[in-house]
């Protein structure tokens, strides 16, 4: 994909790039937590983080993937179709800047701002379905 691709596409880069990063922090806190070894060696992948920051953050990394899921098919065809507009290009934008916040506000624990943002995201993909339904 070049630099010269359209809006939506560039922050749909963008979103995921961000969510395929969000795991560094609790895998790192884990790491920190129980020792670099104990923590790469575990072979169930059952082990829970001490810092309940991380605990969350991991559950925040979980509910971005989910989101994404959708998200993602519904930018295609909002390219694919060539139904995009200034208004898709603006709403992946706030998309991208809904979850950064999500991802943020879940992992500290407060609590408006986790279920605001998280609307702001679910807002976008309603606005896309209704960009595409016409």
């Amino acid at each position: 994909m070049s630099i010269n691709a359209s809006p939506e596409l560039f922050w749909l880069l963008m979103t995921v790039a961000m969510t395929a990063l969000m795991w560094l922090p609790y895998i790192l806190n884990r790491m920190w937590e129980q020792g670099v070894v104990s923590a790469i060696w575990d072979p169930h992948g059952h082990t829970e983080a001490k810092a309940a920051w991380a605990s969350r953050m991991m559950s925040a990394h979980g509910n971005a993937v989910e989101n994404l899921v959708i998200l993602a098919p519904l930018v295609l065809m909002v390219v694919m179709t060539g139904s995009a507009t200034a208004q898709t290009a603006l709403a992946v934008q706030v998309y991208f800047i809904a979850r950064l916040v999500h991802y943020l506000v879940f992992s500290f624990a407060v609590p408006v701002l986790r279920v605001l943002s998280f609307l702001v995201g679910f807002s976008v993909q309603v606005l896309l379905v209704i960009n595409l339904l016409g």
